[in-house]
């Protein structure tokens, strides 16, 4: 039996809601004990302190963060999280998250998450890039394209991708677009990667409506979170024929039993930035939206939005959770019990991003880049096939679609370990 001393450093609701869901995975399929904390807790972190010149000639200190959680089966892989409640609890679990993702998609990638404790939206673009170099500068020695690479999260783009690709080829002396995905095109980005998240919640969504017998062009949905997945996802299932009724971001949302023009909304997120006093609807708050009356619910915000206090009141068919743990641990109980919502867990559903990420990470490792068509027709086929082991999975030992999803990630990660043995 193995031993493990638990630091307190990732203590966090959130980390021990990951935790928690990786135990009632791991007793599901009797992992052995000699494996499971090895499987479990991060390989390694990396906490630092980033000095950033602001506009008026001051300096400003801020915390950053980068949890590598898998190194077994790849180079760690993840995103980076500019938000002003990043805590190294919260990284650590979507760093764990994301090693069960990749495993479950079949991508040669370990889990790996980053974040800087800041509100991006009050720094100038000139601060907002010092802060990215700086970051970037400070990671160099646990970041690389055969290592760990990153990628955009919640307050991150394009952008700040290309800044930090630009220090680290200056750091090696040489242009290494690999070391992160989410980039400019101009810069070695995949074709289709913006949109690859929300495009791959769309898809599924439509593939379980068809499972369901629904007609996805008399489905409605209500999506919290309109940043770059919440978006894209809108426009995917628009295009598909279905009818947004709700959307918000964090000043609050909008409601239209018609439905929202969601090119309308965008336009007007352009000049205005967030969605407060869109006049196009009816003024409603996130957690009204939650609780609306649908045929598709997609939360793509933050973590824990769905809880115990408010899933008895969720009125939607599907669950597609575009963002990375939106329902807790109770919350998933509740559901579970109801019997009358379809989960598209995390893990399966928002997996389009890294998917197309590892496209271009691929692309920029042979510099022979495919057109849009090739990378959606690629992103699919791989969704399509992840979809059909999760239903398998739920079939074969009659779990939940959840546990489904985690059983087949962990196992996978488990058994890759269990095979390169210990060392030394």
């Amino acid at each position: 039996m193995s031993k493990v001393i638990v630091s307190s450093l990732y203590d966090s609701d959130v980390f021990k809601m990951a935790c928690r869901q990786f135990d009632v995975a791991a007793d599901a399929i009797s992992l052995p004990e000699a494996i499971r904390d090895r499987t479990k807790y991060p390989r390694r972190c990396l906490c630092v302190a980033l000095p950033v010149r602001r506009d008026d000639g001051t300096v400003t200190v801020y915390e950053g963060y980068r949890v590598q959680h898998n190194l077994s089966t790849g180079p760690s892989k993840g995103g980076i999280r500019f938000h002003q409640n990043v805590t190294i609890g919260e990284v650590a679990a979507l760093s764990m998250w994301m090693s069960w993702k990749c495993s479950l998609v079949g991508l040669p990638y370990g889990g790996a998450k980053g974040g800087v404790i800041v509100n991006p939206s009050q720094l100038s673009e000139n601060e907002l890039e010092r802060l990215s170099r700086r970051y970037m500068q400070e990671m160099i020695s646990v970041l690389g394209p055969d290592i760990d690479i990153a990628a955009p999260d919640v307050g991150t783009n394009e952008k700040i991708m290309g800044w930090m690709m630009d220090t680290y080829s200056n750091h090696v002396g040489h242009n290494e677009p690999a070391v992160v995905t989410g980039k400019p095109i101009a810069l070695g980005g995949s074709q289709g990667r913006r949109e690859a998240t929300g495009a791959g919640v769309a898809y599924l969504v439509k593939k379980y409506l068809e499972d369901m017998k629904i007609p996805i062009k008399k489905s409605t949905v209500a999506i919290q979170g309109f940043g770059n997945v919440g978006s894209e996802t809108a426009l995917a299932l628009a295009q598909f024929g279905a009818k947004i009724i709700a959307i918000s971001d964090y000043t609050g949302g909008i409601y239209d039993a018609k439905g929202i023009d969601i090119q309308k909304a965008l336009a007007y997120l352009q000049y205005a930035k967030t969605l407060k006093d869109y006049h196009l609807g009816e003024s409603i708050t996130n957690e009204q939206l939650l609780e609306l009356k649908c045929t598709v619910l997609v939360p793509a915000a933050l973590e824990r939005v769905i809880h115990e206090k408010n899933a008895k009141k969720l009125r939607c068919q599907i669950l597609a959770e575009a963002a990375n743990g939106p329902t807790t641990n109770g919350a998933d109980r509740l559901i579970e019990q109801r019997g009358d919502i379809q989960i598209i867990p995390d893990i399966l559903c928002n997996s389009g991003g890294v998917v197309v990420s590892y496209f271009e990470w691929l692309q920029n490792r042979a510099n022979y880049y495919w057109t849009r068509d090739e990378v959606i027709e690629k992103l699919y086929a791989i969704l399509d096939k992840a979809k059909d082991s999760v239903e398998a999975q739920k079939r074969k030992f009659k779990f939940s679609r959840r546990l489904a999803a985690l059983t087949l990630g962990i196992g996978r990660v488990a058994e890759a370990k269990q095979s390169r043995g210990l060392f030394p």
